[in-house]
């Protein structure tokens, strides 16, 4: 069954905004569609935040379900979303671009909005970070705090644009540095990712960007035990260990989601694939650990503040 936001636990925070759909728009309610769980302190647990940013700021009723990865599965979640009187549903990764695509057009009172992925359909929208820059300005950290001279990257999957940016932006603030870059294969496999950490530690990495999603928090506090280091990953990580995550590379889909949801209700969203960066204020860097040198923090936003400008990053300049 369906999870309405707005009941037991969170009622008395949400009654307020809860019940009818904007006056002037015509959003009426939201559905969430999420592979794994709201409940792995990364990416799924954010787009479960942006839930509650439409639901609060928009006042509309908010549903969600978990663990929705089989046809049949997120076909009936629709049907049940429909009957809900929901007309924009979030499919919350890449994983809904093969079943969105076939069923938008059974479905056209709604819109349906996807991750990284190409999309045909007037209902059908693409949300994709350009996070090869996020990437990048990750790597300047680790190459400028690095003592081995070695860096890594452990990766859920080749294709992600901000590991050749993390590569990039290592190289550029370390003419010596060597990066080290793994692949899991899966965004949550834990078992997966734990061996190879253990092949990386050894060769002596001391700096590891956490490039995935529910193996995040395992590998971050394998790192701290060892008194190595970490950059996190979508999510600002330093609750970890301020002496451990040395910056984060934040996406900020809960700002993404309000953002999507406000040009949708003002008729504004665009079908096909859109893309965000620095730029649009849903990437940042996250909190910097003390160890950092706040002399080359400045000299990193400067870097960001004119990327944001011109586009260039300090390698392209």
């Amino acid at each position: 069954m369906y999870k309405k936001i707005g009941f037991v636990f969170i009622i008395c925070i949400f009654l307020f905004s809860c019940g009818q759909p904007t006056a002037s728009g015509k959003l009426q309610n939201v559905g969430l569609l999420v592979p794994e769980t709201i409940d792995d302190q990364v990416w799924g647990m954010n787009g479960y935040k942006g839930l509650l940013k439409i639901q609060s700021q928009l006042k509309v009723d908010v549903f969600y379900k978990e663990g929705m990865t089989e046809e049949v599965a997120i076909r009936n979640a629709i049907d049940e979303f429909q009957a809900q009187d929901v007309n924009l549903i979030f499919g919350h990764g890449n994983e809904y671009i093969t079943i969105f695509n076939k069923i938008a057009k059974e479905y056209p009172n709604i819109h349906f909005v996807l991750f990284n992925g190409n999309v045909d359909g007037d209902n059908l929208t693409s949300l994709n970070f350009n996070s090869h820059a996020m990437g990048f300005f990750g790597g300047m950290v680790a190459g400028e705090m690095t003592k081995s001279g070695r860096v890594g990257v452990l990766a859920a999957f080749e294709w992600q644009p901000e590991i050749n940016g993390f590569y990039e932006g290592a190289s550029f603030q370390n003419d010596h540095v060597h990066v080290d870059i793994r692949y899991v294969q899966d965004w949550n496999d834990s078992e997966k990712a734990m061996p190879l950490l253990e092949e990386m530690i050894s060769a002596g990495t001391d700096i590891i960007y956490v490039a995935g999603d529910g193996y995040n928090v395992s590998v971050i506090e394998r790192l701290k035990e060892e008194g190595l280091f970490a950059i996190g990953f979508v999510s600002d990580q330093s609750d970890l260990g301020k002496t451990t995550v040395l910056t984060s590379t934040v996406q900020h889909i809960d700002t993404l989601y309000e953002l999507v949801a406000s040009q949708f209700n003002d008729g504004k969203l665009e079908s096909g694939e859109l893309y965000y960066d620095f730029q649009d204020g849903v990437i940042t860097m996250g909190n910097f650990s003390p160890l950092v040198d706040e002399d080359f923090q400045l000299k990193l936003e400067k870097d960001i503040e004119e990327y944001k400008k011109s586009g260039q990053l300090p390698n392209q300049l």
